[in-house]
């Protein structure tokens, strides 16, 4: 007690009669500063971390749905008439081959006519800052100088057309690859029981991780056919989309089935084990297109050696004589 009340005597004499308060207000103060951090610190709780790491990947996906199938961008509206087609038949026919691309936007046509416009004056004004500016045109004659400067933006224009090709090859081999698995999946899925509108969303989810370009498909004729949209109209879009043989002979298969009220799971046993053995000839065609194409490379490398090693002792005696005759 004494040692107490030397503190206060010390405390109020020091910072007057309100001296103690102060000294408690600032200990409460010190207290709060370090039980903060303390608290901030603290685990977290494996069950919220594990909720986190669920939820990031749909995120993820939200986002890449949201940037391929968003709506219009009304920065592009302005220049709907300079970035469209003006003939109907040609929209459509650019809008179909971005959609067998993967983008399936409103704006697709317009980004890509944006592209081919931006990339083509930029590979120009390249060639030319190469021409005038950096002194590669110096000695050129005009013709060599008009290939360096139109080149560069022609390279430029028919570079997103090239893209999107090689984007619609790679997308139909995808699909080819991933829908033997996707017969399968919906077969299994129809035999236990399941509708054909269920079905097709199961399927859609089993094959984001194996065929993702499949799965959109699907999940597109899923929400088409939630909408209200006639079955054998939503089918024909996906094989229009897709732009793959086996599909629109799938699609065949499903219409004929509705149309004389066959077993849809009779119809799919038979078109999945077809797709099987397909992909299986499609292995042994590769196969046997393998030595084929090997030929070439053996013989460009095999021969000359080969030629060197039985022509070259002759030759070089050949040559000896011929200069001990002179």
């Amino acid at each position: 007690m004494e040692f107490f009340g030397q503190i206060d005597t010390l405390v109020t004499d020091s910072l007057g009669e309100f001296g103690p308060l102060i000294a408690i207000g600032v200990a409460g103060m010190l207290m709060i500063m370090l039980a903060v951090p303390l608290m901030l610190q603290q685990r977290k709780d494996p069950l919220d971390k594990l909720k986190r790491q669920l939820k990031a990947p749909k995120e993820q996906a939200n986002k890449r749905e949201r940037l391929r199938h968003g709506g219009r961008n009304e920065k592009l509206e302005k220049f709907s008439g300079f970035l469209e087609p003006k003939d109907v038949a040609d929209l459509s026919a650019m809008q179909l081959k971005l959609r067998q691309a993967g983008y399936q936007t409103k704006d697709a046509v317009r980004f890509f006519h944006f592209a081919q416009f931006s990339l083509g004056i930029l590979g120009l004004l390249s060639g030319v800052l190469y021409v005038t500016v950096f002194g590669g045109g110096e000695g050129m004659s005009t013709q060599k100088m008009m290939i360096y400067t139109i080149a560069p933006g022609g390279i430029g224009y028919m570079l997103p057309k090239y893209w999107v090709t090689r984007r619609v090859e790679a997308r139909k081999e995808e699909i080819i690859s991933g829908f033997p698995d996707a017969m399968d999946m919906m077969l299994v899925c129809i035999e236990a029981g399941q509708s054909l509108d269920q079905c097709i969303v199961r399927v859609a989810k089993e094959l984001h991780s194996s065929c993702p370009s499949l799965a959109d498909e699907f999940e597109v004729v899923a929400q088409e056919m939630k909408a209200g949209k006639d079955k054998v109209t939503v089918f024909k879009d996906m094989a229009d989309r897709c732009g793959v043989q086996d599909v629109s002979s799938f699609v065949t298969v499903l219409i004929q089935s509705a149309s004389f009220g066959t077993s849809i799971a009779e119809a799919l046993r038979v078109y999945a084990g077809e797709m099987r053995d397909k992909r299986v000839m499609r292995a042994e065609e590769a196969a046997n297109k393998l030595p084929t194409k090997m030929t070439l490379a053996t013989m460009m490398l095999t021969v000359p050696p080969l030629l060197i090693i039985l022509v070259g002792p002759s030759a070089h005696g050949i040559s000896q004589l011929g200069n001990m005759g002179n």
